[in-house]
């Protein structure tokens, strides 16, 4: 981000207008936290979005340094401790510390008490749940290494800043763990995980650990895996997820397309994403990414899967629609960083509810309905997708799918 006369950083509200960060405060001033629906809703809608990758992840640093110099902060953060000089530098090294130092109860000092936090398996409140998986993640996998490859951020110390954080594990499993005894095999996978972070605290985190990838590398069964965790009660039933207000068919009516853009107003990164989502999954219009991506985009997915090209990135949305027939999907955050000439890192976060009706990915329709959740890092270029990285709740999905109790609706 470019300086502005009075030291402050310049930024990109969501309307598309510049506008500077403000200077750093007083040590003594603390932002506003409020966590109520509204205050969350208020903060995003005139979140700061940075106008350039000037403050972003160093490309092949990964993790913390050693000895690294830290220089001078690059822009407020009041709140957070004097040691971080930018967003950045916070979650690369508040995770180096807690996974690979293995500071576990720093976390204490990360977290808010009452944070929540999504995964795999549903809804958890409060920082000891936290603490308790982080310690066994550490234990099954002591060796584990968390390689940074982006970390995609907005807002300001104000109102929060978001951060979507992507990163490849590399471990072996030598300690044993909820899925069974230590296999003795190697590790090497991705996760993605989306902070909101106010005053040096985490309040919540929405985090996705590639579960289906990390059992089948080690040689475990995924679907019996996921059957027993269903049936062991580690879901939260879909009445108690946090839902989106999905709705495809509004009042039984057709599924129109998005609106278009106003004329005349440029590249409009968070209307192209949301319409990209509502076209491909609500309208079922499949064309919409031959106008959205590159013809040699790269595409990484859940499992491990990945792909080139538009075919590869079609070829699994039309999966999805096909085993879920009456899918819906509601984009639920996004955020940015970039400009025209140089490009957008945008980070998608979105629901989805569907029945199981097809065969296409997980095998003879079980009828039931399953709940969905998300995120994707996309990297535009002149307008178009480049790169795709997407993960959502595979596991989950299968556990939903495959527990033994009754089945849902009727086939």
């Amino acid at each position: 981000m470019s300086a502005t006369e009075n030291g402050a950083a310049a930024a990109v509200r969501q309307d598309g207008r510049t506008a500077a960060l403000p200077a750093p405060a007083k040590a003594d001033e603390t932002p506003a936290a409020g966590n109520s629906a509204a205050d969350r809703f208020d903060r995003a809608a005139r979140r700061f979005m940075p106008a350039d990758f000037a403050i972003s992840l160093r490309p092949g640093n990964g993790a913390d340094a050693p000895g690294y110099p830290l220089g001078e902060r690059r822009h407020s953060m009041r709140g957070f401790e004097d040691e971080y000089t930018d967003i950045v530098d916070y979650i690369i090294r508040i995770t180096h510390r807690i996974w690979e130092d293995q500071d576990v109860g720093y976390i204490y000092d990360t977290y808010a008490p009452g944070c929540r936090l999504h995964d795999d398996t549903g809804l958890k409140v409060g920082v000891e749940p936290l603490v308790s998986g982080t310690m066994a993640n550490i234990h099954a996998f002591p060796d584990c290494r968390h390689y940074a490859d982006e970390v995609i951020w907005a807002g300001d110390d104000q109102d929060g800043f978001v951060t979507s954080h992507r990163a490849q594990n590399i471990g072996t499993h030598t300690g044993d763990w909820q899925w069974g005894p230590a296999t003795g095999k190697p590790l090497r996978t991705w996760v993605m995980a989306n902070c909101e972070v106010v005053a040096n605290e985490i309040v919540e985190e929405w985090v996705l650990y590639n579960t289906a990838a990390k059992l089948s590398q080690l040689g475990i069964d995924v679907r019996e895996a996921a059957r027993a965790f269903g049936n062991e009660g580690g879901l939260d039933p879909l009445s108690d997820r946090t839902l989106s207000d999905v709705e495809r068919l509004v009042g039984g009516r057709k599924p129109l397309p998005y609106p278009k853009a106003a004329e005349g107003s440029g590249f409009d990164v968070e209307h192209t994403v949301r319409s990209l989502f509502h076209d491909v999954y609500n309208r079922r219009d499949l064309s919409a990414f031959d106008r959205a991506y590159a013809r040699n985009v790269r595409w990484y997915g859940t499992s491990n899967r990945s792909g080139y090209g538009r075919g590869d990135v079609r070829g699994m949305a039309r999966a999805l629609l096909a085993t879920f027939p009456d899918l819906g999907m509601q984009v639920d955050e996004v955020y940015w960083m970039g400009n025209d000439a140089d490009g957008y890192r945008v980070s998608v976060r979105w629901t989805a509810v569907g029945s199981h009706r097809g065969h296409a990915l997980y095998g003879r329709p079980t009828g039931r309905r399953v709940h969905l959740w998300g995120m994707s890092q996309l990297y535009f270029s002149q307008g178009v997708v480049t790169e795709d990285w997407t993960l959502f709740n595979e596991f989950d999905v299968l556990a939903q799918l495959l527990r033994d109790d009754p089945t849902g609706l009727p086939g």
